[in-house]
């Protein structure tokens, strides 16, 4: 098991915890990291954008000029795609673009890119972090104090309104929960921020131990 020091939020160091292998000390899969990313960013689409085609454009019912005599090529429409301000030929329409991956992939992005993270020591475990009231400039001394880049992704244990208001207005830096985190995020941001509770139930949602108690379970 590898073994990460953990700070406090002034940045001195409290102990240290054992990472499982299972889920922060796996061989990274890049294929299965790329196939989860690129179905968040498909899921994110909105797929709203549409174009008119030749048949939808107003106009184009009396032919443009006679057939022959002009010295110009003949033309049957004016909504004709050749024509400014005609249609478009397979015309962008309104659509769906999401899709589901089997969660068995899923679970090993999720597992591959928190092991990348132990591995290039861009992860910083803190034993607690909580603020008695939301405020920016506390935030920005805790993230000083531990060396957290500027981009970084906060990983909490459960919602803190008052952690999550504090971060909120810092450029590069977002919060998530353990249970909502995902692999896009985690890639996307340098330093992997994460309290010793939330390290716990990150281990406990993806060991095969509890993807056995669920199968059994259904």
């Amino acid at each position: 098991m590898a073994k990460v020091k953990v700070l406090t939020m002034s940045g001195e160091t409290a102990g240290e915890i054992e990472l499982s292998d299972e889920i922060f000390g796996i061989e990274i899969n890049q294929n299965a990291v790329y196939a989860v990313v690129k179905n968040y960013l498909a899921n994110q689409r909105q797929g709203t954008q549409s174009v008119k085609t030749r048949g939808e454009v107003r106009g184009g019912g009396k032919k443009p000029f006679r057939q022959k005599g002009t010295g110009r090529a003949r033309q049957g429409s004016s909504v004709a795609p050749n024509h400014v301000g005609g249609g478009v030929v397979f015309a962008p329409k309104p659509r769906d673009y999401r899709y589901t991956l089997p969660r068995k992939l899923r679970r090993l992005a999720m597992r591959s890119v928190l092991s990348s993270k132990v591995a290039e020591n861009e992860i910083i475990v803190l034993d607690s972090l909580s603020f008695e009231a939301p405020k920016t400039k506390d935030m920005i001394k805790v993230l000083e104090n531990i060396g957290a880049a500027k981009k970084s992704l906060i990983i909490l244990p459960e919602k803190d309104e008052n952690v999550v208001r504090s971060a909120h207005n810092i450029p590069g830096v977002r919060t998530a929960l353990a249970t909502t985190m995902n692999v896009y995020e985690i890639i996307n941001h340098t330093s992997f921020i994460v309290t010793k509770d939330a390290v716990n139930k990150i281990e406990t949602m993806f060991s095969k131990k509890n993807k056995v108690e669920e199968v059994s379970s259904v």
